[in-house]
């Protein structure tokens, strides 16, 4: 839990200067400097030019080193699974039905990780960008005209240009190495589908391992077992530790396949909620931090000018040409002027309601209609 925090939140102002703080940075910067220290120290520069190479490759370059990696771990899961626990088809509680329904759900997961991977996430290019300016226009806040440096083309209003691909992407989300391409406006859909449905199979597969469990213990009678020949209470609180005992005895395999879904499906639940915001609200990963950024200067400005006029109001006391002087009861409780901050809204222009903003997740602006005519007049 603290290393989480830290992880996440130890930037954040209310950690300042604390071991948080602290943690955060070793994990972030210190870690990683250590670490190049020592494969100098160790190897000399050479090493750590070899090294950086690698790095580069790996986290700033297409590469399908994650997607291999996302097949070899949903296979050996799906192996393991199979290999320990399908000869238990048909039981009390699992039906012959599962060998299909399993094998459809991971057939699907992979169908959307294709899609998802080698789809268009909607690169802008020089004959499509006018109808992505006219589907996103500019709010002149976080977004302004201008031209992209390197593909020396108009920005339209939530693009950017991808470090990683090279190439400009509209409605730009973020960069998945799980998918080794951007997420963009096109394929946005699909990545959401792809989160979605592998929360579902990692629930699936926890409960169906449960059941399997339950099914084994049926089968075995080792509740009757526990009560009758060993005297256990029938009770919750005293069978189930000799339960479990029996268990991670007997199946340990399918005990750690079930905490291994459990953790898994937590993880993807909690990110699917955070981008189903995002969605919903019709923001994307990479504004947030724009929001961030603009929301922070602003408050910064505000901040300047409540000095300037709290250090104007000064200097007319000192001169003389302030006003009658009020009582002191009344200076004492009047607020600050450094303290009466404005309040900073966030004035998102493209989110147009919960229905609307779903429905351009799954009908793209840049594909409608509506926006080639207007491109067209």
């Amino acid at each position: 839990m603290l290393v989480v925090v830290s992880l996440l939140c130890g930037h954040w102002p209310i950690f300042s200067g604390t071991f948080v703080e602290k943690i955060h940075y070793f994990l972030t910067f210190g870690a990683y400097d250590y670490f190049l220290r020592f494969v100098v120290a160790v190897f000399g520069t050479r090493g750590r030019n070899c090294f950086v190479t690698v790095e580069h490759y790996c986290c700033e370059r297409p590469n399908p080193i994650l997607q291999i990696l996302y097949l070899v771990i949903l296979g050996v899961t799906y192996y393991i699974i199979g290999k320990s626990s399908f000869k238990y088809i048909p039981g009390y509680y699992v039906s012959e039905l599962h060998w299909y329904t399993s094998m459809i759900a991971v057939g699907v997961g992979v169908l959307l990780f294709l899609l998802t991977s080698f789809s268009d996430p909607g690169i802008v290019t020089a004959e499509n960008v006018s109808k992505y300016i006219s589907a996103y226009p500019y709010d002149e806040i976080i977004y302004v005209e201008k031209e992209c440096s390197t593909c020396k083309i108009r920005k339209p209003a939530r693009s950017k240009h991808c470090g990683i691909c090279n190439r400009c992407v509209a409605r730009f989300d973020h960069h998945c190495g799980w998918m080794n391409n951007c997420i963009g406006e096109k394929n946005t859909c699909y990545f959401m589908a792809f989160l979605l449905w592998h929360f579902l199979i990692c629930l699936y597969g926890a409960v169906f391992l449960g059941l399997i469990l339950a099914d084994r213990l049926k089968e075995h009678n080792i509740i009757y077992i526990l009560t009758v020949y060993y005297g256990i209470e029938h009770s919750f609180s005293r069978l189930s530790p000799h339960v479990v005992q029996w268990l991670l005895g007997s199946y340990n395999t399918q005990i750690l396949m079930i905490m291994f879904l459990a953790i898994i499906s937590l993880l993807l639940a909690g990110f699917f909620g955070y981008h189903a915001h995002l969605c919903l609200t019709n923001t994307t990963t990479n504004e947030t931090f724009k929001w961030q950024d603009y929301i922070s200067w602003k408050r910064k400005l505000n901040e300047a000018k409540a000095s300037a006029a709290a250090l104007k109001a000064s200097i007319q006391t000192i001169t003389g040409e302030a006003k009658a002087p009020e009582s002191k009861w009344r200076a004492f409780f009047r607020k600050s002027p450094l303290q009466s901050e404005e309040v900073i809204f966030k004035n998102n222009l493209y989110d147009r309601g919960i229905i609307s903003n779903f429905c351009e997740i799954i009908f793209p602006l840049s594909a409608r209609k509506s926006f080639s005519h207007m491109k067209s007049e």
